[in-house]
């Protein structure tokens, strides 16, 4: 979807007004003198009658705007001590201990307390200290984050219960709220995960679509960028037309393996020779997210309830020569890098955790901080099915994602592999978020 600016130029006629020499009209009065006695000479001056210039009107100021101030991303709020049940009050976190609804399922807390470990190394970072020195909410520091991740990491090691934790956080954490999407605190949630992909490091007719390496001169690109078509083809084949030739990493034997790679960021690979790598993130061309679901729906090729991932999945694989048409239209291409095996990394330089790790928008929210999340997530049962259910989950905020602009958007890491896949493709739906910190 192209955004078309336009602009709006007021222009403003100003006369210029020249010195201007005084202009007299002279007029003379004759007037016949008396008589006089005796024979004399008479001398008659004229009367000068001098002209006013006219005054042009001056042209009216326009009034002068002052700029309303932004409205903060986060804003403190208050926690009644009156909360029953405890299961449906924020920071009632079974997980942790209980593995959700599961009985004998061991809990996440190690998890937890491992991708805590990993924010607390991010904010060592010198990186760290520039962004939060400029962070627009004056009273989330670098320092009050640390001390806020300390505290917590020894309550999720002491605490035996999703209650214990729950109170010790109600007492001595403030709550930051998201103002969200609508200035009310409404986030749409939405998932990822890690997938893994058959690979090959060199094309064959089987192996034919790539994915590309970021271009050296890359940063020297004039905008507009490329787009995807122009970069890799209609059909993804462009091959040596392509202004990428050369920069191919690996190919793929589904085309929309190496389309999901570019919406994921990253993917596990195991490649034809029995190894396996990873690939990440590595840049973007400057253009907005386009959602080939919405465009289905819009062209009646799915119903509404068709627009989650798997639906698309299900539609291209009926139909593949559709892929020409509706792939397209997402220009932003997306280049990467071989991490080789290594864990997913978050735009902050650390592992993502499976369900502890949550991304955002990292020009508004505090990178690296502890967050929690009110929402539904689809959890397998049995048979395989899916069900829902609402959690509040403890998390960290350790990534972000090309779409993820505003306060009210939360893209939440549901782990790798296929059932991480699957409830990602159907994760969607409002909730809240929270940022926690000691208070003062």
């Amino acid at each position: 979807m192209r955004k078309t600016l336009a602009l709006f130029s007021l222009s403003l006629g100003i006369a210029l007004l020249s010195p201007v020499r005084s202009v007299v009209a002279q007029v003379t009065i004759m007037t016949r003198p008396p008589v006089p006695s005796t024979p004399s000479r008479v001398s008659q001056r004229p009367v000068i009658i001098p002209t006013i210039p006219r005054r042009e009107p001056q042209p009216t100021p326009p009034p002068r705007i002052t700029p309303t101030p932004p409205i903060p991303a986060l804003k403190p709020i208050g926690l009644s001590n009156d909360c029953t049940p405890r299961r449906a009050c924020l920071g009632w976190d079974e997980q942790l201990f209980w593995g959700g609804k599961g009985k004998g399922k061991p809990g996440d807390r190690w998890a937890l307390i491992r991708s805590i470990d990993n924010s607390l190394r991010y904010l060592q970072a010198p990186s760290a200290a520039r962004i939060y020195q400029n962070y627009p909410i004056k009273e989330i520091t670098i320092d009050r984050v640390r001390r806020s991740l300390l505290r917590f990491r020894e309550l999720v090691r002491t605490s035996r219960s999703a209650a214990q934790l729950q109170a010790a956080v109600r007492r001595e954490f403030q709550f930051y709220k998201s103002t969200g999407n609508d200035g009310k605190g409404t986030v749409k949630f939405t998932a990822y995960y890690k997938p893994v992909y058959e690979a090959s490091r060199v094309p064959t007719s089987e192996f034919k679509y790539p994915i590309y390496a970021l271009p050296p001169d890359f940063k020297q690109w004039e905008k507009p960028h490329p787009t995807r078509l122009e970069l890799e083809g209609k059909d993804a084949l462009l091959g040596k037309d392509s202004r990428l030739n050369g920069l191919e990493l690996f190919w793929f034997r589904d085309r929309f393996d190496a389309y999901l790679i570019h919406i994921q960021g990253s993917a596990e690979l195991k490649l034809t020779d029995g190894t396996v790598t990873g690939v990440g993130y590595a840049g973007a061309t400057d253009y907005p997210w386009t959602s080939i679901g919405k465009a289905l729906l819009q062209d009646g090729k799915n119903t509404q309830k068709q627009t989650t991932m798997p639906g698309i999945i299900n539609f291209f694989q009926r139909n593949p020569k559709a892929m020409d048409d509706y792939l397209p239209l997402w220009e932003r291409f997306i280049f990467f890098r071989d991490k080789g095996n290594t864990p997913a990394t978050g735009s902050i330089g650390v592992p993502v955790t499976p369900e502890r790790s949550i991304a955002t928008d990292k020009s508004l929210m505090p990178p690296g901080a502890l967050a929690l999340v009110n929402t539904r997530f689809p959890y397998v049962v049995s048979g395989g099915r899916l069900e829902y259910r609402r959690v509040s989950r403890f998390v960290l905020d350790q990534d972000t994602g090309s779409a993820i602009k505003t306060p009210g958007r939360v893209d939440y890491f549901m782990g790798t592999g296929k059932v991480a896949g699957d409830r990602a493709g159907v994760t969607g739906g409002n909730g809240t978020l929270y940022y926690l910190l000691l208070k003062e």
